[in-house]
């Protein structure tokens, strides 16, 4: 009786879960994500009232301590242990308190390419209770000095490499007293320090916890710079509770601590930061560091190093795809890869051809409120909707006017959410569990990221400029961005930022920027239309050597239309040799080819 009992309650089970899987064929997935986020909240929730406050920093000290003989970063030819990464970074953490004189609370600027040596600097400061500014390697001069303002950094450790960017800044930088230092063991110019002699030169004993114990999980824990919106560079504020709820992003994708992860995109960006190197940590893995993407060398990287997770953009897995065929293709561990902006028709391309790799694409902002993830594996989609992210962090699409560059309001003043299926724009509530820290030293464009009275009196949202859609089973697609902004080769370009830089050329009256979509490329291409001075021809050359010298390479403009009054009207034409018409544009001459194509 007792047999008959239990086999009829497990087929009412087994019943039960047909039917709940011919209604929701992704049930099984929601649940295992279901379970993951609880155990997430609770860590989370733990953390928070920890004391003294347990960080990032205190997890690798952690896995230092399990497992202190694993293999943390293989870098080139060169390999470290979780031991020996924890007393390089102790070395350099006495020795920038000793000669920068840092102490709890102060901001240090990080120059550097991927490298080992931005790991140890980076952990170096944590342990000091110092706030890493993050500087993308790429800007230089005005954009450089502007990052400085943004977070005011005490001091600025940079690369040997990028030692002429770092010169050609230095007189401002000692007026405002940076103590510059550049990672060489030695170092003949005035205003600049060495350092790598003077961490030779330190103890690798470890350094006591009470140098950082007013540090908090709302304490700034980084400055990661964003295009945003408008304008230059802006200094996303992340705290430390923000660091943790990225590095999180692993456990939801199924990473595992025997993986290996591949880390090639720039450690000065949230991906490869706070996802891979960040996440990293906290699961405990091996990470393989390269300084660049290479699509030649990727799969032998992950041959050689038997790599079984990678990160992506959109633009890589095209590389990737676009690459010639080779019968070895296949021959590879890899079994995840995490990341976003890869198109629906690259995603399966990638798969024919690279085998059974599950892809995790996800959706977020390095300054915003809100991200989804697909764990799901939809191709094409961005994330799907979980009834407990929407709990802990409420938000929706609104319908947004393209033409007048706002949201579209109901008779009351409130903004109208669109039904399933149709394109809004996605808008995050900014609340105690979802804080928006907006930009360091940027309040004006801190508050332009908010949106007032959204659905009642007083509420406010987070901005994300995306315009997304959600079908009838819940899963998010990417539409288009809004604002004065474009995404080109994974980074966001800012068209103020741009127009500014092309106004300084004198033959230049006014520019307006923006980006326009090429086929078989993701995200927009720069084009600058442009007015000439009176009297004044296109000056090709010197606009070539200035855009050079002040952009980096994926802000510059690739096609230029030149506008001049004709009866009144600006029309497009050609005005000097350097330059030959394409279509409605003009496009750069083979000068200006060889520097940007």
């Amino acid at each position: 009786m007792i047999a008959y009992v239990l086999y009829s309650a497990l087929a009412g089970l087994a019943f039960l879960a047909f039917l709940l899987y011919l209604r929701n064929p992704y049930f099984l997935k929601d649940l295992n994500y279901t379970v993951t986020a609880i155990k997430i909240a609770m860590q989370l929730r733990k953390f928070k009232k920890q004391k003294p406050f347990y960080s990032i920093l205190d997890r690798f000290l952690d896995k230092v301590a399990r497992h202190p003989q694993k293999k943390f970063i293989l870098f080139e030819d060169s390999s470290y242990t979780y031991s020996q990464a924890d007393k390089e970074s102790n070395r350099v953490a006495r020795a920038l308190s000793t000669h920068a004189k840092l102490k709890e609370g102060d901001t240090v600027a990080l120059f550097l390419g991927n490298e080992p040596q931005f790991v140890w600097v980076w952990l170096a400061l944590t342990k000091l209770g110092c706030t890493a500014s993050l500087l993308n390697y790429n800007i230089r001069s005005k954009s450089l000095l502007h990052c400085f303002s943004c977070c005011e950094a005490k001091v600025l450790v940079a690369g040997a490499d990028l030692r002429d960017a770092v010169e050609e800044v230095l007189p401002t930088l000692n007026q405002q007293g940076v103590r510059v230092f550049i990672l060489s063991e030695e170092c003949d110019g005035e205003g600049i320090e060495s350092l790598s002699d003077k961490v030779q030169q330190a103890s690798d004993q470890p350094l006591s916890p009470e140098l950082r114990a007013n540090i908090n999980i709302k304490s700034p824990a980084l400055y990661i710079y964003t295009s945003g919106t408008t304008g230059l560079p802006k200094a996303a504020v992340i705290n430390h509770e923000r660091l943790w709820l990225a590095s999180f992003l692993q456990a939801v994708s199924g990473v595992r601590s025997d993986d290996i992860i591949y880390i090639y995109l720039p450690l000065y960006h949230s991906a490869g930061f706070l996802m891979g190197l960040c996440g990293a940590i906290d699961k405990g893995l091996t990470i393989v560091l390269r300084r660049k993407f290479s699509a030649s060398q990727f799969w032998n990287d992950c041959r050689k190093y038997n790599v079984t997770v990678i990160q992506y953009i959109g633009e890589i897995m095209r590389y990737l795809c676009n690459a010639p065929k080779r019968d070895n293709d296949r021959d590879h561990k890899v079994r995840l890869a995490l990341g976003n902006g890869i198109r629906a028709d690259i995603w399966a391309d990638f798969l024919q051809r690279f085998g059974d790799i599950r892809i995790c694409e996800c959706y977020g902002a390095t300054e915003g409120n809100i991200g989804f993830v697909n764990y799901v594996g939809k191709v094409g989609a961005i994330g799907r909707e979980h009834f407990l992210h929407k709990m802990g962090c409420p938000y929706a699409l609104i319908r947004y006017d393209t033409e007048k560059e706002e949201p579209v309001r109901n008779s009351k003043g409130f903004c109208i959410e669109v039904p399933r299926g149709e394109t809004g724009l996605l808008v995050a509530k900014i609340g105690e569990r979802t804080p928006f820290s907006g930009y360091a030293k940027n309040k004006q464009q801190t508050e332009k990221k908010k949106l007032r009275d959204v659905f009642v009196k007083g509420d406010f949202y987070f901005n994300s400029g995306d315009l997304l859609k959600i079908d009838n089973e819940g899963f998010v697609f990417f539409q288009d961005r809004i604002g004065d902004t474009f995404r080109w080769k994974g980074e966001n370009v800012a068209t103020t930022e741009v127009a500014d830089h092309l106004l300084m050329v004198d033959c230049v009256e006014e520019a307006n920027v923006y980006g326009v979509k090429v086929p078989g490329h993701e995200g927009r291409i720069g084009m600058a239309s442009l007015k000439l001075k009176e009297n004044m021809d296109f000056d090709g050359k010197t606009t070539y050597q200035h855009v050079k010298n002040y952009l980096p390479s994926y802000a510059r403009p690739r096609f230029i239309r030149i506008q001049v009054i004709k009866s009144s009207h600006l029309v497009p034409a050609t005005l000097h040799p350097l330059v030959a018409e394409t279509g409605h544009a003009v496009k750069l001459c083979q000068l200006f080819q060889d520097l940007f194509i």
